[in-house]
């Protein structure tokens, strides 16, 4: 069966110090699962596409079975054995990140280290050019043919050229939505050429406020300017994720901008929030039609995320909780 929405993105083994609850050690994690999480509360119509190495464990694959995703598009690539899957992640208590002195990190809460993190390097360590393609970054050349007619697509960060091809793939229909959220390696003004080109395809363009202030890095300091300046280019939706503060929303089409601010959680674990926000606003998007509405489901997506740890958590919540508090959060939204 054809899936009706499709995710590209990253797979990886997790190595996460919340800020105050247990550590999660050798876990499924990486944004296609955490954006798959967000939207799979409200749908798990979705085929993935992700590529990993063959020591990547099978019945992860296997078990997105259970939430009632698509794994079919989930390449197992021969010959990157040297490509490390790991991501190390540790939160203080006021939820700065560090991905950085993993030994460190450990030893401050009197934790064993894992053995099956040694040798560990953050990516910052390895990262080279941006328009490289990664070996694991998803490939066009994996998609399965019934993918290519979905009607929503979400491009979760990874490399410029990989995501630039992807959206030569899909942007030939005239039904589909794709929305892109894009990398911090490449959001630079050195890009910013080669960027314009590639959201010609984009009909929703969700960065965040690090993100867009870098690509702008020297002209301007307004947000709203920036997300104008971006959907000259062909997005007629723009979000501003910025965290704890909630997204900035320009909706190109009725000229409008809204502020939404973050649904107000008990924060225990952020590890992909901003993801998970991705995948509730693209099945808000399907369902509504409506960016502001598609919005709040991002956010909700997101607010029940930060909420416990692992990229299907929000699915674990009371039945219900979700839709009571897309109906809450709505009253909270200013039009600027």
């Amino acid at each position: 069966m054809q899936p009706k929405f499709v995710i590209a993105g990253m797979l990886n083994r997790e190595y996460i110090l919340p800020p105050s609850s247990p550590p999660l050690i050798d876990t499924p994690g990486g944004n296609l699962l955490y954006a798959a999480g967000g939207l799979a509360v409200w749908d798990s119509h979705a085929g993935l596409i992700a590529r990993v190495s063959e020591n990547y464990p099978r019945q992860w694959i296997r078990d997105l079975e259970r939430y009632g995703l698509d794994a079919r598009g989930i390449q197992i690539i021969a010959g990157v054995e040297n490509i490390d899957p790991r991501r190390f992640i540790a939160f203080t208590e006021t939820l700065e990140r560090s991905t950085t002195n993993a030994v460190s990190h450990f030893a401050r809460r009197q934790l064993n280290f894992p053995k099956s993190l040694l040798g560990y390097q953050t990516a910052e360590d390895t990262r080279k050019n941006p328009r490289e393609i990664h070996p694991i970054s998803p490939s066009v050349r994996d998609v399965p043919k019934d993918y290519r007619n979905a009607a929503y697509v979400h491009l979760c960060p990874f490399d410029f050229t990989s995501q630039s091809q992807m959206v030569n793939l899909f942007k030939g229909g005239a039904t589909q939505i794709i929305s892109l959220d894009p990398a911090l390696e490449y959001m630079t003004p050195a890009l910013w050429r080669e960027l314009r080109i590639a959201l010609q395809g984009v009909d929703i363009f969700s960065p965040s406020e690090e993100e867009l202030r870098t690509l702008f890095w020297g002209e301007t300091n307004d947000l709203w300017e920036m997300a104008r300046r971006v959907s000259e280019y062909g997005p007629r939706v723009v979000i501003i994720k910025r965290g704890k503060s909630g997204q900035l929303l320009y909706d190109v089409t009725a000229s409008r901008r809204y502020e939404i601010p973050a649904y107000p959680s008990r924060v225990v674990d952020p590890t992909g929030a901003g993801d998970a926000f991705c995948g509730g606003f693209l099945a808000g998007y399907e369902k509504t039609n409506d960016p502001l509405i598609a919005a709040l489901h991002g956010n909700i997506s997101a607010s029940l995320k930060v909420e416990g740890s692992g990229p299907f958590y929000p699915l674990d919540v009371m039945p219900g909780l979700a839709e009571a508090r897309v109906f809450a959060l709505k009253e909270m939204v200013r039009e600027i």
